[in-house]
């Protein structure tokens, strides 16, 4: 066993043989020998460069470095708040500044989307009763006169209880077909203040105050903050994320168009972020070639033993997230006058180190921008994020053999089946 597929393999919390045998395959495939071993020593590379900057080394305690790096978040964190000119006893403006300093890093494009009417027509069928509530009104028709569209909508995901969604007002989208959908602009909009109220127990429940609805090609902030440190960070580079990922979904919708007869299932399928649900067989060794799995969520939030995740695989969502972070860490190209230290957070998608706790055991502590903002906003519970890192890892892998292009094909070629060989 080579000592880089097994420092892989411990970072993944997968077998070491597993690791070997992949790194064999592969080498097979590509004719490519060595890669695993550049991947851990450029992650090396660049996490000692990081340590030094903080004033720290590889010697230094797990504890050193986890807080480290939280300060070091906080600060670029407050830094961002500043500049975007944030009052949080205004959450309407707060909320309105952070999505057009978003819009300025990335400007919103055309995708292929729900239309407007259609989305109507599901709203009169099944009326959501909990949005009426909330704003007075007793029929659908009434509302929708004088009401956003688009912002009732949003509203779904936050008032009605996933139940009634899922299994009554989405089953309706089983009658879609291709001329359902049409090309527009995505929207990024902060939503009326009004919902602020209706949608405080959503925000504290969630920790953030972003959502989006692929179908219709919204992404949405709801003007409520929490206060709390990490939380511009983390509202900027939820917003990058899911711009990179809408134009994702709204590409394979487009791709959808030729199949008319099962349009409905696909887009169903994507929408409910399905995955592969049982083993593969087993292969013939004489014949046996490397397997991934296209795994479109994380699942590391429901079950961080998913047997999925120690299963060789590629992650849609660590894709779309490694573009936000790329923005984020590229800000200042974009806004020539903001002077911060994001540059710092620049390619660590992957990156992270086993450090020793105070009883001398091996802490893995992530690097990953998005791992310790999510780690700072639940500072005070104590806690740590490690699959971002870990998902960018599995991706990593893979890019550094077939490269980001064949990652990125491969993710909407076999989205659907959920696994492929190379």
């Amino acid at each position: 066993m080579n000592g880089y597929a097994e420092h892989i393999a411990k970072i993944l919390r997968t077998d070491k043989h597993e690791i070997e045998n992949l790194e064999r395959g592969l080498e097979k495939a590509t004719g490519k020998v060595g890669l695993l071993k550049m991947i851990v020593e450029t992650d090396e590379e660049l996490l000692s460069d990081r340590l030094s900057i903080l004033g720290l080394s590889r010697s230094s305690s797990a504890v050193e470095v986890y807080d480290a790096l939280i300060s070091k978040i906080e600060a670029d964190d407050l830094a961002l708040l500043k500049y975007i000119g944030l009052e949080r006893k205004d959450t309407a403006a707060a909320a309105q500044k952070t999505v057009d300093f978003v819009k300025r890093i990335h400007p919103p494009f055309m995708g292929y989307f729900l239309k407007k009417e259609k989305a109507k027509q599901f709203l009169i069928a099944e009326p959501p009763k909990r949005v009426l509530a909330a704003l007075g009104y007793k029929y659908v028709e009434e509302m929708l006169q004088k009401e956003d569209l688009l912002e009732v909508y949003s509203a779904l995901r936050f008032l009605e209880g996933g139940e009634w969604l899922n299994n009554v007002f989405f089953k309706q989208y089983e009658t879609l077909h291709t001329d359902d959908f049409e090309e527009r602009q995505i929207e990024v909009r902060a939503l009326h203040p009004k919902w602020a109220a209706a949608a405080e127990k959503f925000v504290a429940k969630k920790y953030h105050n972003v959502s989006h609805l692929k179908e219709l090609g919204v992404i949405f902030v709801i003007p409520v903050f929490l206060g709390i440190s990490g939380e511009t960070l983390r509202v900027v580079s939820l917003l990058l994320h899911y711009l990179n990922e809408v134009q994702f979904y709204s590409g394979l919708f487009q791709d959808f168009r030729k199949d008319n007869v099962s349009f409905s299932d696909k887009v169903i399928s994507l929408l409910r972020g399905d995955v592969i649900e049982h083993r593969l067989p087993e292969q013939l060794m004489e014949a046996a070639r490397p397997r991934f799995l296209v795994i479109q969520r994380y699942l590391a939030k429901d079950d961080e033993n998913d047997w999925r995740l120690i299963e060789p695989h590629i992650n849609p969502e660590a894709i779309h997230w490694q573009k936000a972070e790329d923005e984020i860490v590229r800000v200042n190209e974009k806004i020539l006058d903001f002077k911060n230290g994001l540059e710092f957070w620049r390619d660590l998608g992957s990156v992270g180190g086993f450090f020793k706790s105070e009883i001398g055991n091996d802490i893995l502590v992530s690097f990953n921008l998005v791992d310790t903002v999510m780690a700072l906003v639940k500072r005070k519970e104590l806690i740590k994020y490690l699959y971002h890192h870990q998902e960018a890892m599995w991706n990593k892998i893979f890019a550094y053999y077939f490269g980001m292009g064949k990652l990125e094909e491969m993710s909407r070629k076999h989205i659907l089946k959920g696994w492929f060989e190379v």
